[in-house]
């Protein structure tokens, strides 16, 4: 069951909502359970070739429900307390790196991730939206790397993706001052890809692009996310290497004569989906 969010799939697109406008959407301990859990589910069905992450109510996500800050206040004797205290930093640690691997199964999934974003996208919904393959906004939207704001260095995610998709100097000025980046500035720096006058538009539109993804061959979709995030993260010389790797293993002529065809029919193509990945069935992500 899932208490964060809505999911619905449909023609092999999987939309995932947050659905707690009345608190901002905000990160409580269960979005960090939930989250992976859906988008593992959805990769490892085979069925889904894009998926869509959107929002409800007047904000994208508040961030990271700071409750969470206070669940480790030491309680008990004294000898309690003292063990609390030594092993605060290990359990902080830990719970860092469960909210990492969070946003990184959005970077690691298969197909590709779009983030539809109303309102804000505050501190950890900045961790959120840069982990995703695109972004797009309406109007009124902004992002902010709120943690300076209360005394706190981005943690989950926030600095080694987004200083490799806006100028360096721009992202340290929103991490030290945690000002407000307007949905208009976003785009001309290239964080997102384009911004809608409200939210309904930026749904539709979003899910029109979503559709246009679904109707490539799956397996030629997922080897480009492979080898953008590979490239990203490696030199020249090393993505080309891996790409070659790649396309001896994975090309597949069938497709590549099924995606001709089908243009050349004005139709769309009938493809291969994804192998599934473990055994683990799409009915518990709707659930």
């Amino acid at each position: 069951m899932n208490s964060c969010f809505e999911v619905s799939i449909d023609n092999h697109i999987a939309h995932i909502v947050m659905n707690r406008p009345e608190k901002r959407n905000s990160m409580t301990p269960a979005f960090w359970d939930e989250l992976p859990r859906i988008i593992d589910d959805i990769d490892a069905d085979g069925e889904t070739r894009v998926i869509v992450i959107s929002s409800t109510g007047p904000h994208f996500t508040a961030g990271i429900d700071t409750a969470i800050f206070q669940q480790n206040n030491a309680q008990g004797s004294d000898e309690a307390q003292r063990q609390a205290q030594i092993q605060h930093g290990a359990r902080f640690y830990d719970n860092v790196l469960h909210m990492q691997k969070t946003f990184s199964s959005i970077e690691n999934c298969r197909v590709p991730v779009l983030a539809a974003i109303q309102g804000g996208a505050i501190g950890g919904g900045v961790d959120l939206i840069t982990a995703c393959d695109m972004r797009y906004m309406t109007e009124d939207a902004f992002i902010t790397i709120f943690e300076i704001n209360i005394g706190m260095t981005a943690d989950v995610g926030t600095f080694p993706r987004i200083v490799k998709l806006i100028p360096e100097g721009i992202a340290r000025e929103l991490a030290y001052t945690g000002r407000r980046m307007a949905a208009r500035e976003a785009k001309s720096i290239g964080l997102v890809n384009a911004v809608f006058a409200d939210h309904k538009t930026l749904l539709d539109e979003v899910m029109k692009i979503a559709r246009e993804i679904a109707k490539r061959a799956p397996l030629a979709v997922y080897g480009s996310k492979r080898i953008i995030n590979y490239s990203r993260d490696h030199s020249t010389a090393d993505a080309l290497d891996y790409i070659s790797i790649w396309n001896a293993s994975m090309l597949q002529n069938t497709e590549i004569r099924e995606a001709m065809t089908a243009a050349k029919e004005n139709r769309d193509g009938r493809f291969v989906k994804l192998p599934p990945q473990k055994n683990r069935g799409i009915k518990e992500v709707l659930s």
